[in-house]
């Protein structure tokens, strides 16, 4: 399987959301709802979170599918969450002057105004790209269990041997 640049297959795509005016730590809640979903659940579940930031997310997921199709030639339906993870950003570091008390002036309070970055990497299961036409299939469809011996066999030597 030949890689692209950033070091997705020829069956993957991304889309990355970056300066997203919230904690990397509420990110990571939303991002870890649509890990490993098909896109079409995913849209769904973001649809109706109830999280502030999860209509950044369905933007950045909204994209990474439109360039699934359009750069691609991928089917949406074929695509699902391969990877999605947020990091941290800037912190715009800003200051609350307290108001007047019994004892004399408030002090200065700090506030903290996160950013984060968001990238999501979505998989086809089948390629249809004038490039690769082999149909490369996922990882979990490659993976087939091993056959098992059958155990009968070996009981009835043993049982064989017993008689002799």
């Amino acid at each position: 399987m030949t890689t692209r640049r950033y070091g997705l297959a020829n069956n993957q795509v991304r889309a990355f959301n970056k300066m997203v005016r919230v904690s990397h730590q509420k990110l990571n809640l939303v991002c870890d709802q649509v890990r490993g979903l098909p896109v079409g659940r995913a849209v769904d579940v973001l649809k109706f979170s109830k999280k502030r930031v999860a209509g950044e997310v369905l933007k950045t997921l909204l994209s990474a599918i439109a360039n699934a199709e359009h750069n691609h030639k991928m089917a949406a339906d074929s695509l699902f969450v391969k990877e999605i993870w947020c990091g941290k950003s800037i912190t715009l570091k800003r200051v609350y002057f307290g108001g007047m008390t019994r004892n004399g002036p408030g002090g200065i309070r700090r506030i903290e105004k996160p950013f984060s970055n968001l990238t999501i990497v979505l998989e086809s299961a089948q390629v249809k790209t004038a490039s690769d036409k082999s149909g490369a299939p996922t990882p979990k469809a490659a993976a087939k269990p091993k056959a098992e011996k059958p155990k009968a066999e070996k009981k009835t030597e043993k049982k064989e041997t017993k008689k002799k």
